[in-house]
C-alpha cells in the first residue's frame, strides 16, 4: 500500500541518463511496475519525442494504453507532430514537458502550447526568465519543470537557488515537477563525482513548507526528514510538487522503506 504522500511521485525516466535503458527494455520494465504492489508509486514512462516513432511496432495491440510523458527539449515547434503521433498509438499521453527556446517570451510560449491535449510542464530556465515565466503560467492549467542536476556540478542548483525557485512557484500557484540528479531520497554528496545532489524527499518537504525551503533542502538526516514527512500536509505538498523523474523505480522504493516510510518487507 502506497501512502497518498507518495502516489505517482516517481516518473519513470529509465531511457534518460544515467540509466539509458533501451526503449524495449524500458517499456517491458514499466509494464512490470504497473503490475507490482507499488504500482501507485509509479507515474508515466517519460520519453523524448523521437521515441514515439519506434513505439508503433514495439507496442502492438494492448489492452491497456501505455501511460507516457513526452519531452520536447527543443521547444514547442514539434508539438503538433507529437499530438498527431499520440493519436495513432496505444498510449495515454499524460504530460508534455516543453523547454523554452532562447528568445521566446512568455506570451509567445503560451500561444505555442495552447493546442496541447495533456498537462504541459514548462521547463523553467535558470536565468532572469524564471519569474516572468512562472507569473505567465499562474492561472493557467500549465505547470513548471525544474532541472535539479545533470552531468556537471554546475548543473545542480544550490539550496538557495532551488529554494527561491520553489517559493516563486508556490507564490504563483504553479505546480511543479523536478528532474535530473535526484538519485536519492536525501541530500547527499555523490561519492564518485563529488557532486552535491538534492534529495527528492527534501524537495517534497520544501514544497510543503516553502518558507523553510533552503534549510529543508540541506537536511541530510534521514530520521529528521522522515519525522517531518509524517507531519506534512500531504495534499498541499503534492498539489505543489507533482513528481520527479527517476532512472530507477526500485531505488526510491528501497530508500523509502529504509526510512520507515514504506513497509520494509514489501520493498
Amino acid at each position: 500500500m502506497i501512502p497518498a504522500l507518495f502516489a505517482g511521485l516517481c516518473d519513470d525516466a529509465a531511457v534518460f541518463p544515467p540509466g539509458l535503458a533501451p526503449l524495449p527494455d524500458a517499456v517491458a520494465a514499466h509494464d512490470t511496475y504497473k503490475q507490482a504492489w507499488y504500482t501507485d508509486l509509479v507515474g508515466p514512462l517519460v520519453l523524448a519525442a523521437p521515441a514515439l516513432d519506434a513505439l508503433g511496432d514495439l507496442l502492438g495491440p494492448r489492452e491497456t494504453p501505455l501511460a507516457v510523458a513526452v519531452t520536447l527539449p527543443g521547444g514547442p515547434d514539434r508539438l503538433p507532430g507529437v499530438l498527431d503521433a499520440a493519436k495513432a498509438l496505444p498510449i495515454d499521453l499524460q504530460a508534455l514537458e516543453i523547454a523554452v527556446p532562447d528568445g521566446m517570451g512568455p506570451a509567445e510560449l503560451l500561444d505555442a502550447i495552447s493546442a496541447a491535449t495533456a498537462p504541459v510542464y514548462v521547463e523553467i530556465p535558470r536565468d532572469d526568465r524564471r519569474l516572468p515565466l512562472l507569473r505567465a503560467l499562474a492561472g493557467t492549467s500549465h505547470r513548471a519543470k525544474f532541472r535539479t542536476g545533470g552531468v556537471r556540478a554546475d548543473l545542480y542548483p544550490g539550496e538557495a537557488e532551488l529554494a527561491t525557485a520553489i517559493r516563486a512557484a508556490v507564490e504563483a500557484g504553479v505546480p511543479f515537477k523536478a528532474t535530473a540528479g535526484l538519485h536519492h531520497a536525501l541530500r547527499n554528496t555523490d561519492p564518485e563525482t563529488g557532486f552535491e545532489q538534492h534529495g527528492f524527499l527534501n524537495l517534497l518537504l520544501a514544497a510543503g513548507a516553502p518558507e523553510q525551503a533552503e534549510a529543508l533542502l540541506a537536511e541530510r538526516d534521514g530520521e529528521v526528514v522522515a519525522a517531518r514527512l509524517r507531519e506534512l500536509d500531504a495534499d498541499t505538498a503534492r498539489a505543489r510538487f507533482t513528481s520527479f523523474g527517476t532512472c530507477s523505480i526500485t531505488d526510491p522504493l528501497t530508500e523509502l522503506a529504509a526510512l520507515g516510510l514504506l513497509p520494509r518487507g514489501e520493498a
